[in-house]
């Protein structure tokens, strides 16, 4: 069994918890069922159906200004493990990172100078900015939003889950 996503009372995505959990959540009617699978899960007496999403009834405050790293993991994590050039999603041993205005030329390491590249966009765009190379990025970086999201990993376990996600 994979896990369930978790929402806050106001649908942003807290964290990703086990089956098991998420039942204990909906029982204690600390949570609510927002999207189920097919699936039942049967005890002696009783049927529930599998949970996928589960909303939480209260909110809870999560600090805006948590530190997230910048990191290689983090950046992968928000580009979805795809090529910010090219759309390909070769592999997280195939993907590289890519200052858009490169170091030597003055650019940092930031969230919105960092994307994520397969090996043959990053060789073609070499030392140079996406327009001079060329090269359309697919998105425009930015800081995430969600930082339970980017610590989670691979959030996509379920399709489900992608219009809480994004």
């Amino acid at each position: 069994m994979s896990g369930v996503l978790v929402l806050n009372a106001s649908y942003e995505p807290l964290n990703i918890v086990s089956v098991r959990r998420a039942i204990v959540l909906l029982l204690k009617e600390k949570a609510e069922l927002i999207e189920a699978a097919e699936t039942k899960i049967r005890a002696e007496r009783a049927q529930f159906d599998l949970p996928l999403v589960i909303r939480l009834v209260t909110f809870v405050p999560i600090p805006r200004r948590l530190p997230l790293p910048l990191s290689r993991r983090t950046v992968l994590a928000r580009d979805l493990y795809t090529c910010q050039y090219c759309g390909a999603s070769p592999g997280r041993n195939e993907l590289t990172l890519d200052h858009i205005v490169p170091r030597s030329r003055g650019g940092g390491t930031s969230w919105e100078n960092v994307v994520t590249a397969c090996g043959p966009c990053n060789r073609r765009k070499g030392n140079r900015t996406p327009d001079e190379a060329n090269m359309r990025l697919l998105s425009t970086p930015s800081r995430p939003r969600f930082v339970a999201v980017v610590m989670l990993g691979e959030a996509s376990a379920h399709d489900v889950w992608n219009k809480y996600l994004l």
